[in-house]
C-alpha cells in the first residue's frame, strides 16, 4: 500500500515539475533571446535527466551496475519509443534541416560511442567517462553559439516575459519536484517489483527507466498542449545525449561501471541503437520533415514490443 502511495505522489510531483520547468524554459529563451530548442536541449534536458544521474550514481556506488546501465539504456528507449510516440500522437511536429544536420547525428554519435565503450570489454572505464563529459561540454558550447531552431514552432499566447525571480523560482521548483517525484516513483516501483522477484536488469530497463522518463513525458506533453513543440523535441534529443554523455560519463568517473547481465549487451543496447536510428527515416517518410500520429503509433507499438521481449 505504501509503494502505491509513493507511485501516485511521485506522478503528481513529476507533472507539476514539468509544468514549472517549461515556464522557466520559455522565460529564459525570451530573456536571453536563445532559440527554444537550445533551451530544451540544455536547461530542460539537464533537469529532466537529473533523476537518471542520481539513480545511476547511487546504483553504481551501491554495487548495482546493471541498474545504472539499464536505467540509461531503458530511458533512452522510453524517450524515443514511449515519450516521443505519445507526444506526436497528441500533435504532429514539423522539423527542418538542422534536425538531421546537427541534433540527430550528435545523438547517434553519443549512442555509438556508448556502444563502443561497453560492448567489447563490458565496462565503462574512468578515462572513457572523461571523454564522454568532454564531448558533452563541446556539444553545449556548439549549441549555445551556433544552433538554429530545429523545429517549426507555433507562437503560443503565453510568451510573456517573466521577472527574473519568477524564472529562478520556477526553475528551482520544477527541478526539485522532478527529482523528488522521480525518487518517490522509483522507490514505489522497485518496491513493487522486488515483491515479485524481478531481476535487477529488468527493473532498470523497464520500471526504473519508465519512472525516470516520466519527467520527459510530462514536460513534452505539457509542451505540446501549450504548443511549445520546439521544447518537446529538443528536450527528448537532448535528454538522450545527456543520459549517455553526462549520466554515464559522470557515473563512470566516480566509479567504473561493469555489465553483470549479458542480456544488456545482447538485447537492450541494440534496441536503443535501433530506436535512435529509426527516428531519421520516420522524419522523412511518409511525409517529409514531419513526425505525425502514424509515426507515434509505430514508436509506441515498437516500445511495447521491446517491453514484452524484455520481460519475457
Amino acid at each position: 500500500m505504501l509503494n502505491l502511495f509513493y507511485i501516485i505522489a511521485g506522478l503528481v510531483l513529476l507533472i507539476a515539475g514539468g509544468n514549472w520547468l517549461l515556464k522557466a524554459a520559455v522565460a529564459l529563451s525570451l530573456k536571453l533571446n536563445i532559440p527554444k530548442i537550445v533551451i530544451g536541449m540544455t536547461v530542460v534536458s539537464f533537469a529532466t535527466s537529473a533523476p537518471e544521474l542520481i539513480v545511476s550514481i547511487k546504483a553504481a556506488l551501491d554495487g548495482f551496475p546493471d541498474l545504472a546501465l539499464g536505467n540509461v539504456v531503458g530511458s533512452n528507449i522510453a524517450n524515443l519509443g514511449l515519450v516521443l510516440g505519445v507526444t506526436v500522437i497528441l500533435g504532429g511536429i514539423d522539423v527542418n534541416k538542422s534536425f538531421y544536420t546537427t541534433d540527430w547525428p550528435v545523438m547517434m554519435v553519443a549512442s555509438l560511442l556508448f556502444f563502443g565503450t561497453i560492448f567489447f570489454d563490458g565496462e565503462i572505464q574512468q578515462y572513457e567517462g572523461i571523454v564522454m563529459v568532454s564531448l558533452l561540454f563541446l556539444f553545449l558550447v556548439y549549441l549555445l553559439r551556433f544552433q538554429k531552431t530545429a523545429v517549426v514552432d507555433e507562437i503560443p499566447e503565453d510568451d510573456i516575459p517573466q521577472p527574473l525571480f519568477k524564472t529562478v523560482l520556477f526553475l528551482g521548483l520544477g527541478g526539485t519536484a522532478l527529482w523528488g517525484g522521480s525518487e518517490l516513483l522509483i522507490t514505489g516501483a522497485v518496491g513493487l517489483a522486488e515483491t515479485y522477484g524481478v531481476s535487477e536488469r529488468i527493473i532498470g530497463v523497464t520500471i526504473v527507466s519508465i519512472g525516470t522518463s516520466i519527467p520527459e513525458l510530462a514536460a513534452s506533453i505539457i509542451a505540446v498542449i501549450k504548443k511549445e513543440k520546439a521544447i518537446s523535441l529538443g528536450n527528448l534529443l537532448g535528454s538522450n545525449i545527456f543520459n549517455i554523455l553526462a549520466v554515464l560519463g559522470i557515473t563512470s568517473i566516480i566509479t567504473p561501471i561493469r555489465v553483470m547481465d549479458q542480456r544488456l549487451l545482447e538485447n537492450d543496447i541494440f534496441w536503443m541503437l535501433g530506436f535512435s536510428f529509426l527516428l531519421l527515416p520516420l522524419v522523412f517518410f511518409p511525409k517529409g520533415l514531419r513526425l505525425g500520429w502514424r509515426d507515434g503509433i509505430i514508436l509506441v507499438c515498437l516500445y511495447l514490443l521491446f517491453v514484452y521481449f524484455t520481460i519475457k
